[in-house]
C-alpha cells in the first residue's frame, strides 16, 4: 500500500510541475533468593576461545542424564521488560515490554514481544550439528525468579548433561536498564570420543501477526550480512529457505516498531538459514564457528540478544550496526537526521507534533530562495505563452524550426524552461526522508497531539486534518492563475486535491500535519511572491 501510494504522490507532483512549468505561475525489588549481583568487572563471560579442559567438580549440580525433572518456568524482570523462560531447553517462552502498549490510553495491554503457550514454540533453542544434543531437554536452573533493578546485572544458569556425558550449560546476563541479554552457550565434552560440530541457536518466530496492529506492517526476518539489510517474509519462502554466510553482525525478526535479534559477538555468526516449518513458522538458525572438543575439554560461544523497540538510539547503543533495522530508504541520509532534530525539539516542547511543525516551518524558510526562483520562472513562462502560440500557429507544419525558433525566445528574454520545475524536484527528497521518518518512527506510536489527534502514528479518526488539507490544496490551485489551459489540463489539476485527498485518508496523522502544514505555508509563500512579481 504504502508503495501504491508513495507512486501515486510522485505522480501527481511530477503532472502538477511539468503543466506548472509550461503553463501556470506558480523502584528497586529484592534481590531473588539464590542469586548474586553482578558488578561489571564480575559479570564478564567466557570469550569463545579455543578449548580448555574441565575440572572433576566442573558438573556438581547437575544430576545424572536421565534422570526425569519437571519442567518449571523462571521469571525474570528488569525495569524495561518481563520475561518468562522455560527449563525445556533453556528456552524463551514470553518477553513483555513494559513501557509500550498495544493501544492508545493507560488502559491498553502492554506490547508482548515474544509469546507463545506451546512449548514447541519456544524461542533460543539450543541444538547443534554433528554432536548429540537434545533441543528438547528439560535443564536445572539456578533459580526460580530473577529481579534485576537499574544499577544490577544478574545471571539465570540452565544446565543439562546427556546420556554420552556431553553437558551444555546457558547462561543468561541480565542488566536493569538495558534491552540487551548476553546468551553464552558452553559446551564441555565429558564423554570419551572426540566431538566435533557447529553450535547452533534457532528463533522461532511467528508466521502471523497476534491482531491487526498496523505495526505488523513489515513483519519478517531481518538480516544485517555483507553490510546491507535482508528482508525475509514468509511469502519470500514460499520459493524455498533464505541463507547467509557473510559477515553477518545480526539477524532477527521484526514489525514495524519492535525488534527481536541475535547480535554476533566477535564475529562468531558464521551462518544464518531462514526457512519455514511444516507449521507455517519461520525459523532462523544461527551458526556459530565450528567446534572441536577432545574427552575433557570445554568451549563457548557468545551471542548478544535483544527484544526492545525499534529506537534509532537505543538500537545505535547495542553495536554492529543494529539500527540498520530501521529500513528509512533511498534518502536514509537525510531522513536520519530529520529524526534527530524532531527528538531533539522534543526535548524542549514535549510534543511531537509541534516539532512536526516547527521543522516544517525550518525547511520552508530553507527552501524559500529556491521557491521563489520557481515562481519567477513560471511567471516568466507564463508571460511567453502568447508569443509561444504564435510561433507555434507560425511553424505547425515544422517541427524543427519551431522548436529552434522556441529556443531562441527562450535565450532573448533569459528564460529556463526547467526553472520551475528543477527547484522543485530539490526538495522532492527531502519530502520523501521526512514521510519515511514519519511513517516508521516509534517515537511518533501513541504520541498525541492536541485534541482529538492521540497518535500522530495513527489516522486521524474523523479525517478533519486531511479533508482540510485537500482544502488548502484547491486554495493553492484557485491562487494560481490557469490561462491557457485547456478544458483536460483543468480538470486533471482539479483532480489532484481530490486523489491527495483520498490518500492521505488513511495515512499516519503526523504525516498529513505535516502536508497541511506546508501547503498553508506555501499559500503564504504563494502570495507574497505572486505580490513582489506582480
Amino acid at each position: 500500500m504504502e508503495k501504491r501510494a508513495l507512486l501515486a504522490v510522485v505522480l501527481s507532483i511530477a503532472v502538477f510541475y511539468v503543466f506548472s512549468t509550461y503553463i501556470m505561475p506558480p523502584p528497586a525489588k529484592p534481590t531473588a533468593k539464590g542469586f548474586q549481583s553482578l558488578s561489571s568487572s564480575t559479570a564478564a563471560l567466557p570469550q569463545p576461545a579455543a578449548a580448555t579442559a574441565i575440572s572433576s567438580g566442573s558438573v556438581s549440580g547437575v544430576p545424572p542424564a536421565g534422570t526425569m525433572l519437571p519442567v518449571k518456568e523462571i521469571a525474570v524482570e528488569t525495569d524495561l521488560y518481563r520475561a518468562t523462560f522455560s527449563t525445556r531447553g533453556g528456552t524463551l517462552r514470553r518477553m513483555i515490554l513494559k513501557n509500550y502498549r498495544e493501544n492508545v490510553g493507560a488502559g491498553g495491554k502492554e506490547i508482548t514481544i515474544v509469546g507463545e503457550e506451546s512449548p514447541e514454540n519456544h524461542t533460543l533453542v539450543t541444538d547443534a550439528r554433528g554432536i548429540a544434543l537434545d533441543p528438547a531437554a528439560v535443564y536445572t536452573v539456578n533459580a526460580d525468579e530473577v529481579t534485576v533493578s537499574r544499577e544490577e546485572k544478574k545471571e539465570l544458569l540452565f544446565s543439562w548433561i546427556s546420556p554420552q556425558g556431553i553437558m551444555v550449560r546457558k547462561s543468561y546476563i541480565f542488566q536493569g536498564d538495558s534491552y540487551g541479554i548476553m546468551l553464552n552457550q558452553r559446551v564441555q565434552n565429558g564423554s570419551a570420543a572426540r566431538q566435533e560440530g557447529t553450535l547452533n541457536l534457532i528463533l522461532n518466530n511467528p508466521s502471523i501477526a497476534r491482531n491487526s496492529d498496523t505495526r505488523f506492517e513489515q513483519m519478517g526476518a531481518v538480516t544485517f550480512t555483507d553490510a546491507s539489510l535482508k528482508s525475509d517474509l514468509i511469502k519470500d519462502l514460499a520459493k524455498g529457505p533464505k541463507q547467509y554466510d557473510k559477515s553477518i553482525l545480526w539477524t532477527g525478526f521484526n514489525d514495524k516498531y519492535f525488534l527481536g535479534a541475535a547480535l554476533g559477538v566477535n564475529n562468531d555468526i558464521t551462518q544464518v538459514a531462514i526457512a519455514k516449518n511444516p507449521a507455517g513458522r519461520e525459523i532462523t538458525t544461527v551458526s556459530f564457528t565450528p567446534i572441536t572438543l577432545n574427552p575433557g575439554q570445554e568451549v563457548s560461544r557468545e551471542v548478544k540478544l535483544y527484544f526492545g523497540p525499534k529506537d534509532l538510539e537505543i538500537l545505535k547503543s547495542q553495536g554492529n550496526d543494529l539500527e540498520r533495522a530501521i529500513d528509512l530508504g533511498w534518502f536514509s541520509a537525510l531522513a536520519k537526521p530529520l529524526l534527530h532534530v524532531l527528538k531533539f525539539l522534543y526535548r524542549y516542547v514535549h510534543n511531537y507534533g509541534i516539532a512536526i511543525i516547527i521543522v516544517t516551518v525550518v525547511l520552508k524558510v530553507l527552501f524559500f530562495p529556491l521557491t521563489y526562483k520557481s515562481y519567477k520562472s513560471m511567471k516568466d513562462m507564463q508571460k511567453l505563452q502568447p508569443k509561444m502560440a504564435a510561433l507555434k500557429e507560425k511553424f505547425k507544419n515544422d517541427r524543427d524550426a519551431m522548436n529552434k525558433a522556441v529556443m531562441e525566445l527562450y535565450k532573448t528574454h533569459k528564460v529556463n524552461p526547467m526553472g520551475g520545475c528543477f527547484p522543485m524536484v530539490i526538495q522532492i527528497p527531502v519530502f520523501f526522508a521526512l514521510y519515511k521518518a514519519l511513517m516508521f518512527s516509534i517515537e511518533l506510536r501513541h504520541a498525541p497531539f492536541f485534541f482529538w489527534i492521540l497518535d500522530l502514528s495513527g489516522k486521524d479518526p474523523y479525517y478533519v486534518t486531511p479533508l482540510i488539507m485537500g482544502v488548502t490544496m484547491f486554495v493553492q490551485q484557485k491562487m494560481t492563475p490557469n490561462a491557457g489551459m485547456d478544458p483536460t489540463q483543468a480538470k486533471m489539476m482539479l483532480m489532484l486535491p481530490v486523489v491527495f485527498t483520498f490518500m492521505f485518508l488513511s495515512f499516519p496523522s503526523g504525516l498529513v500535519l505535516y502536508w497541511l502544514v506546508n501547503n498553508i505555508l506555501t499559500i503564504g509563500q504563494q502570495y507574497y511572491i505572486n505580490k513582489q512579481l506582480t
